[in-house]
């Protein structure tokens, strides 16, 4: 996947430019463009997809957590002059999708989560960082999927470079306390835009009853488990996955058209 980060102001981002409604996506606190680039390749002519990249490791250290994240999002889509989006959000980019469709709904077309914190999280353990240790990090970034397989060199090395250096590690924990920090067990039940939620069955991070509880509380939702599936499922079964979400986009696209 060869995409052209453009850096524009304080904003460093991906976009498709393709003819049809906006599609946000957001990553994770490990995250990176290898993580969507099944949906970016599958929706980049027939939806606007854009992909900013989050500044985990460069904020503030004072600004460092899931809100300043939330107003960064904000500020990127306000400076973009997005009319509507469709938010997509995995693991902790899920959590900031819904902080800012709760502070922004008159911007959101759809919610799409999938194995987002918000609820509960279970992410390196106590035992984060053990800084050095190569074969525990790998050990830990596979445990990620249902397959270890795809957590590839490349994502390993990428996982280890973070918890090796000192100052992305300390924004790493600092981001990751604030997500619990900021449950939002209490604030699900205002969410009105549709939303879908893709879980992998054998999620360990964020396990199959959290996906659960986030259909219950969010209304206007839809649970889809996806079979020997982890903590990513758009990675892990990107076919399957890009059709759930095509299907749904094109129902939220019917009923504001209706």
């Amino acid at each position: 996947m060869e995409h052209r980060i453009k850096e524009e102001g304080k904003f460093k981002y991906i976009e498709t430019q393709g003819e049809g409604p906006n599609l946000l996506l957001l990553h994770g606190l490990f995250g990176a463009l290898s993580n969507f680039e099944g949906i970016i390749e599958h929706f980049k002519k027939t939806h606007n997809v854009i992909v900013p990249i989050l500044p985990i490791f460069e904020l503030p250290i004072r600004k460092v957590s899931v809100t300043g994240l939330v107003d960064y999002v904000v500020d990127f889509v306000n400076y973009k002059a997005y009319e509507k989006v469709n938010v997509l959000g995995n693991s902790l980019g899920g959590h900031i999708s819904l902080l800012y469709a709760l502070a922004q709904p008159d911007k959101i077309s759809s919610i799409i989560l999938t194995g987002s914190s918000g609820l509960f999280e279970s992410a390196m353990g106590t035992s984060f960082p053990k800084r050095g240790d190569y074969d525990f990090i790998k050990t830990k970034t596979e445990a990620t999927f249902y397959r270890p397989e795809v957590a590839t060199k490349e994502l390993v090395d990428e996982v280890f470079d973070i918890v090796n250096d000192r100052n992305k590690a300390i924004r790493v924990i600092a981001t990751a306390k604030s997500a619990v920090r900021h449950n939002l067990g209490d604030k699900l039940h205002q969410i009105e835009a549709p939303t879908l939620l893709v879980w992998g069955r054998q999620d360990n991070i964020t396990p199959a009853f959290v996906g659960e509880k986030f259909h219950e509380l969010i209304e206007n939702s839809r649970l889809v488990f996806l079979e020997e599936c982890g903590h990513a499922p758009m990675m892990e079964h990107p076919e399957v996955f890009n059709k759930h979400l095509e299907d749904f986009l094109a129902e939220v696209v019917a009923k504001e058209s209706a």
